[in-house]
């Protein structure tokens, strides 16, 4: 693929265009749902960035980045399935499925094993990676939404995309604890407030 200019000026009067041709409004709840993980996709870009400025060189950088650049590329595949609607699917399309969530799981509970358990709920925070995953998180969640009114609007979209998601917000749970614990940054404890 050669991209040779980046404006086309077709969009100017609010509309955009999904894989196929079709043309939609750019409030469109499917333009919602894979602009969702476009934000996603750009926080673990700032994610990495940070991660490689803070702590160059280290064993958590070495073994945190390449996940985190798998989920990249997946996240842009989620993208494209995300804008094509299934009608203008083509054979061999690659979609996310059952391979992608599975890895999600194994990471899940690879990175999870040496976290001690939660005794509270955690407030978004413990440094600043951490916090970047955390917030990572929940725009991870809330494209999880803009898919969820997706299927409700075409309940032929299917459930692929939700299902990676709904494991990939886990697995960010899980990263920003694990970052913490890895670079000797404490987790923010939520205090309940005083009973009267």
């Amino acid at each position: 693929m050669r991209i040779t200019r980046v404006y086309t000026r077709t969009g100017d009067k609010g509309q955009t265009g999904l894989v196929g041709g079709e043309r939609v409004s750019k409030d469109h709840v499917r333009i919602e749902a894979y602009g969702a993980v476009d934000e996603l996709n750009a926080v673990l870009g700032i994610v990495r960035s940070v991660l490689r400025r803070c702590a160059p060189g280290s064993p958590v950088v070495e073994r945190l980045d390449p996940v985190l650049g798998l989920m990249q590329n997946e996240l842009f595949n989620v993208g494209a399935d995300l804008a094509t609607r299934p009608k203008d699917r083509w054979p061999g399309m690659h979609r996310i499925g059952e391979p992608e969530v599975t890895r999600l799981e194994g990471w899940c509970d690879a990175f999870n094993e040496s976290l001690p358990p939660l005794q509270n709920f955690i407030l978004p925070g413990g440094g600043e990676v951490a916090a970047f995953l955390h917030q990572a998180r929940t725009v991870c969640r809330r494209a999880e939404r803009e898919v969820v009114r997706l299927m409700h609007a075409e309940p032929e979209t299917g459930d692929e995309c939700m299902r990676y998601l709904n494991r990939l917000s886990d697995l960010l749970f899980v990263l920003g604890r694990w970052v913490a614990v890895e670079m000797g940054e404490p987790e923010v404890l939520w205090e309940q407030p005083a009973k009267p």
